[in-house]
């Protein structure tokens, strides 16, 4: 799957960046192999358009801000959030013409991260319950480039049978058999349900509250299409650990790892750091595999073999490609 070459993966929504850092200067990012340049506009409101000045193609992230718009670094030329060019400096008396315009782009601020849409989105940003939620507070973990497939990244997040391998020295058990799961589809893309025995050692002990050797995780994934996903974890003790987590595509070979988490134990005063370590020993261990793999990822079901427990992961891969399908099928019509 070349995600580059499929338009209809533009009309999500994706994480780009952490509010907290889109400051006092533009921001260069890159959205499914589209260069973007993004700026503050006011406390809460961002901007974000095609990083090229159309007069002499300059990268407007190079630039800064001024007034809330974005200024151009080569000559000056100065662009609004609906990327309409409103000031020339060498023409200070005559207005620019309407058809200077750079594309502009839809993005909103949601869960403390800028999420942008490179076309007319087909669903909203997910409601996380736990965002509304007074007793559950939220930790901003990891936003990073790995060098991996979105759709690794996603079926690899809802696969029970990787634990006792990947996961051996935090909580898969030697125990290689995947707990059983069920599934229902929804309008953004599916529900799986399992109870999953894992290994408790040390520092989650700490984190948890749970002193036993092992304990059960009751978990709740919720697939968004085409790579997002919650999973709620609850654990005998009532503690819930949900995390979320998008893969925002740069380009074929690249994902921009993005998760954070919300928990319900802040009146024990958990470690926030070793909540963050745990989770950081186990994304690693997810990535040094990920990595391994082809980035190209096959969404036909002949290229790879598959067993049952594969089941996120070939729905993931039917969906997508419906998907795919309706697109051109609508272009074609």
């Amino acid at each position: 799957m070349l995600a580059t070459q499929h338009n209809s993966l533009r009309r999500f929504w994706y994480p780009v960046a952490r509010v907290m850092d889109v400051s006092d200067a533009p921001l260069a990012v890159t959205l499914l192999g589209e260069p973007l340049a993004l700026w503050r506009i006011g406390e809460n409101e961002f901007g974000v358009v095609r990083d090229k000045c159309p007069h002499r193609s300059a990268k407007l992230s190079n630039g800064w801000i001024d007034q809330g718009n974005l200024v151009c670094p080569y000559h000056g030329w100065t662009y609004n959030s609906n990327g309409s060019c409103v000031r020339i400096p060498q023409m200070p008396r005559k207005k620019p013409s309407n058809k200077i315009v750079v594309q502009n782009y839809q993005c909103k601020s949601k869960y403390g991260y800028i999420w942008v849409s490179l076309d007319e989105p087909l669903h909203d940003i997910p409601n996380f319950p736990e965002a509304e939620n007074p007793l559950f507070y939220q930790i901003h973990e990891f936003m990073e480039v790995w060098n991996c497939s979105g759709l690794r990244i996603l079926e690899n997040g809802l696969d029970n049978s990787h634990f006792s391998f990947v996961h051996r020295k935090t909580f898969g058990l030697e125990n290689p058999a995947p707990a059983p799961a069920r599934y229902e589809d929804t309008d953004t893309g599916f529900n799986m349900y399992s109870n999953v025995i894992v290994n408790n050692p040390g520092l989650q002990k700490n984190n948890l509250g749970i002193e036993s050797k092992e304990t059960t995780r009751y978990m709740e994934h919720n697939w968004f299409i085409p790579f997002g996903r919650r999973m709620k974890i609850q654990y005998p003790n009532g503690l819930i650990h949900t995390i979320i987590t998008w893969a925002t595509p740069i380009n074929e070979r690249q994902s921009l790892f993005v998760q954070f988490a919300f928990r319900n134990d802040e009146d024990c005063h958990p470690n926030v750091e070793d909540i963050i370590a745990w989770d950081r020993a186990v994304t690693n261990e997810d990535r040094c595999v990920l990595e391994t793999t082809d980035w190209n990822t096959p969404l036909t079901s002949n290229e790879e073999f598959h067993m049952a427990s594969d089941m996120p992961g070939i729905k993931m891969r039917r969906k997508i490609s419906a998907m795919f399908s309706q697109f051109d099928n609508e272009n074609r019509a």
